[in-house]
């Protein structure tokens, strides 16, 4: 089978940020340091990459050479120590650059890792390097993709083919510097107008502690206070995704205008204990909720002025935080979705799949699919149940679809492995909850002041679907203070963006638009400044 240029299953992760899990979180204990930062000293990355369309399933190809004195294997080694990249067409108009870092221990021996920048994906360790006359082999286990090439006579070139699962591709590699990091002008930079202190905190409900950074204004005080919390799938204390780090932007601009800011890795993730894959939105909400305790404790914050800001997935755990404990101050919902889950998914799989050249049989399949599955998680609670019935659904879309499509369609897209990995997604406990979670209901509840802002180009939580829904719910629910914002040019991110695809997210320069920055900043301050910030101001 060909390849293809989108994806059959939807985006698999939902990220509403995303989504891919996670929300989340009364008594609680603390204690902090003055360490230096840990998202300073952590430099960890997660090294699963799906390069886009081009999906998983290859078999290993190991080409060993042992027979050549090791005097020689140097020499020609030479040849191929340096960073190569090139251009990887992947269909639909989008081409991944792909760079190869090759280097040699002190035993001749080369190894190397890979970058897919347009991705964020950064170091991933290659699994075997081989180099025997001008013949090239880069195998990566991790997501069983090989390269396999000729350098050419002068050195400086290897025509060659990417590999993975059943799709292989053309892909020319060029010998130049490695990749600099990308320019991302808005991370901060010394010198800081606030206290930066490392601490931890206890959610006694579920008995685990969290990480996390707290940046405290210098001057007077006491200041008033909010907790972030990010989107779906394991996140930092940054939300750090696509080599931008949102909230470490978000955290330094709200402190440097007056607002204490506690920012910390999710459950089972970073420095922070706990586990990740067996939570739902529910369980993330207990987690904010001992953040909020755990800065009403401290002496320079205002107890009784302590909020919420959640993106994305977080944009449903503030709501479920206001409506379920007085504690909270207030919220602020980015990119917060106002419908279900799945209405959600829907939604953003054609957004996506549109922009990204999808036909509209694959569109119309990839939808009903979706709405088939969740209506299966509904009436069956027992995975074990739902699975077999899931599979099923799949698998007769599949076999219905014309066949010019179905023979443009890699295995990996189509087969076994595919179904079953979507099929364990979408049984998680995180995702059932998501799917049928009426976020409605819950923002008729809250009656502390509301701020949501969406970005006019975001297409995973669109606002044409989304506002309207969060405006009546306001209005059912008689809350006399919200405001609702669409920012225009923003995507997802908050970020000036061309189309709003998450395939710009790591491309754009620009982590978190100065507009949005600010519009959080005097929205919070104008209703909860303390009277001496009100006095100097």
């Amino acid at each position: 089978m060909g390849k293809a240029p989108y994806s059959i299953n939807g985006p698999r992760t939902v990220e509403i940020e995303g989504i891919s899990s996670g929300l989340h979180r009364d008594r609680l204990r603390g204690t902090h340091s003055s360490a230096r930062p840990l998202h300073q000293q952590r430099k960890e990355r997660s090294h699963t990459v799906q390069l886009y369309r081009v999906l998983v399933g290859a078999t290993l190809l190991l080409i060993v050479f042992a027979f050549l004195p090791p005097e020689l294997v140097a020499q020609e080694n030479e040849q191929l120590i340096g960073s190569w990249r090139g251009g990887l067409e992947v269909g639909g108009g989008t081409t991944l650059t792909l760079v190869f870092n090759i280097t040699q221990d002190d035993a001749g021996t080369l190894t190397g890792t890979m970058d897919s920048p347009d991705q964020g994906a950064v170091g991933i360790p290659l699994s075997s390097v081989s180099f025997e006359g001008n013949h090239v082999n880069f195998s990566i286990q991790s997501i069983q993709g090989i390269y396999t090439g000729s350098l050419s006579d002068a050195g400086d070139q290897i025509t060659g083919t990417w590999s993975q699962g059943p799709a292989s591709l053309p892909l020319s590699l060029v010998k130049g510097d490695a990749l600099p990091p990308p320019e991302r002008p808005q991370e901060p930079k010394p010198p800081y107008p606030y206290s930066t202190e490392e601490v931890t905190f206890t959610n006694a409900e579920a008995g685990i502690d969290l990480a996390g950074t707290l940046t405290i204004p210098d001057g007077v005080g006491p200041f008033p206070g909010v907790v972030l919390v990010s989107g779906s799938g394991p996140q930092d204390r940054d939300e750090s995704l696509m080599g931008h780090k949102p909230f470490w932007v978000l955290a330094d601009h709200l402190s440097r205008e007056g607002i204490a800011v506690l920012r910390f890795d999710d459950r089972g993730v970073g420095s922070s204990g706990g586990e990740f894959g067996t939570a739902t939105s529910e369980d993330f909400t207990t987690d904010a909720l001992a953040g909020v305790i755990y800065l009403e404790g401290q002496d320079r914050i205002v107890a009784n002025r302590v909020g919420i800001v959640g993106h994305s997935e977080g944009g449903i755990i503030a709501p479920l935080a206001a409506s379920r404990s007085e504690r909270v101050a207030y919220i602020v919902m980015l990119a917060g979705p106002g419908v279900p889950g799945i209405d959600i998914l829907v939604a953003q799989g054609e957004l996506i799949n549109r922009a990204g050249g999808a036909p509209e049989v694959i569109i119309e399949m990839n939808s009903r699919v979706q709405r088939s599955l969740a209506d299966i998680v509904k009436r069956e609670p027992d995975p074990e149940v739902a699975g077999p019935l899931m599979r099923a659904i799949m698998r007769d879309e599949l076999e219905n679809l014309p066949s010019d499509i179905k023979e443009a369609l890699p295995e990996s897209q189509v087969g076994d492995l595919a179904i079953n990995t979507t099929v364990n997604q979408i049984n998680s406990p995180w995702f059932r909850f998501f799917l049928h979670h009426d976020p409605r209901p819950v923002l008729e509840r809250v009656s502390v002041p509301v701020l949501a802002i969406f970005g006019e180009k975001d297409l995973q939580v669109p606002h044409e679907l989304n506002v309207p829904e969060i405006e009546a719910a306001f209005q059912r629910g008689n809350n006399g203070d919200t405001t609702v914002r669409v920012l225009p040019g923003l995507n997802h991110l908050f970020q000036q963006a061309e189309s709003g695809s998450p395939s710009e997210y790591q491309q754009i320069e620009e982590t978190f638009n100065q507009s949005a920055l600010e519009l959080v900043s005097s929205w919070i301050l104008e209703r909860f400044a303390t009277p001496k910030q009100d006095t100097l101001s």
